[in-house]
């Protein structure tokens, strides 16, 4: 899949292209449904089909103190994308120029110019420009005139309930991973790669690889039961911790991961780690005796929901 920034028109954009607009934060069903009908499209107009996203979210622009915690990375982002077929990935910086084009602007600039859109994919209540000035019926308007038709996706529901990025964060945070993973269509994910610690684990007998977050605000918070992949491993059961490691005065938000019956060492390899189930709150102990008590039983805890 090829990935471009800004607004301006790549090779081949001659040809023009289908287009889905969105955040496609976490990717989760109401997302693919977007896509699959975005594929659809593609093979109909016979152009490719792209996706277009915007960095930072809007949302993380406008309320920079109080961000929406990201379900997933940009890179994350891009390869579901490219494995479910999309050929391009274009990245809309969302700053002080983008937020004052109002929705002809937005139109113009990038559907028509940027991507010669042939076909625009939206879901359902999609607003866009200046002041949320833009809607389907805008789109539907300009694209008359401008060589371009609009499908407007429903909601997807998943048993009554709207697949939302929203509902998935709400989900996760109160430790629903049944029903994050419901809305997903797979459980929720966390990537990295395995980054030095301080070994403290492995010296209280629970060696950890440790991934960064490389987010401002964390979805899930707590002790889990996981399963991880990467670098040659497939879904191995083990324990994991997401916060800020209280006890030995940490700050810095961290994913600490112990497989279970694994010592090999992980530093630099890249890992996938599926959230099974929610164990506990992270908390502060007096002493590291208190810990590795509580650790020990969290990782008997684990290895029942796991079957492990």
């Amino acid at each position: 899949m090829l990935i471009r920034r800004g607004d301006q028109p790549g090779r081949g954009s001659h040809r023009g292209c289908v287009v889905a607009i969105g955040n496609f934060d976490g990717m989760h069903l109401g997302h693919q449904e977007i896509v699959r009908l975005l594929l659809e499209r593609g093979r109909d107009e016979e152009v490719p089909a792209a996706v277009l996203t915007f960095e930072p979210n809007p949302r993380e622009y406008f309320a920079p103190l109080q961000p929406p915690p990201r379900l997933m990375r940009l890179r994350d982002k891009a390869e579901l994308l490219a494995r479910a077929g999309v050929a391009e990935l274009r990245v809309l910086r969302f700053g002080a120029r983008v937020r004052h084009w109002d929705g002809v602007t937005f139109i113009e600039r990038v559907l028509v110019r940027a991507l010669g859109a042939k076909r625009v994919v939206i879901g359902a209540g999609f607003r866009f420009g200046r002041g949320r000035s833009g809607d389907v019926a805008m789109l539907q308007d300009k694209g008359a005139t401008r060589g371009f038709r609009v499908d407007e996706v429903p909601p997807f529901l998943v048993g009554g309930l709207r697949a939302s990025s929203t509902g998935v964060r709400e989900a996760l945070a109160a430790g629903r991973l049944d029903e994050a993973k419901s809305l997903l269509g797979r459980d929720y994910r966390i990537s990295g790669r395995v980054v030095a610690g301080q070994a403290l684990g492995r010296q209280l007998g629970f060696p950890t690889a440790n991934i960064r977050l490389h987010r401002r605000v964390s979805p899930v918070a707590g002790i889990f039961a996981v399963r991880v992949s990467g670098s040659a491993l497939d879904r191995v059961p083990g324990i994991a911790s997401v916060g800020t490691r209280p006890t030995v005065g940490g700050s810095e938000w961290l994913l600490e991961v112990h497989l279970f019956d694994f010592d090999r060492n992980l530093y630099r390899q890249r890992l996938d780690v599926d959230f099974i189930a929610r164990l506990r709150d992270e908390q502060k102990f007096e002493t590291l005796d208190a810990m590795t008590a509580q650790m020990q039983q969290d990782a008997r805890r684990a290895r029942e929901v796991l079957d492990a």
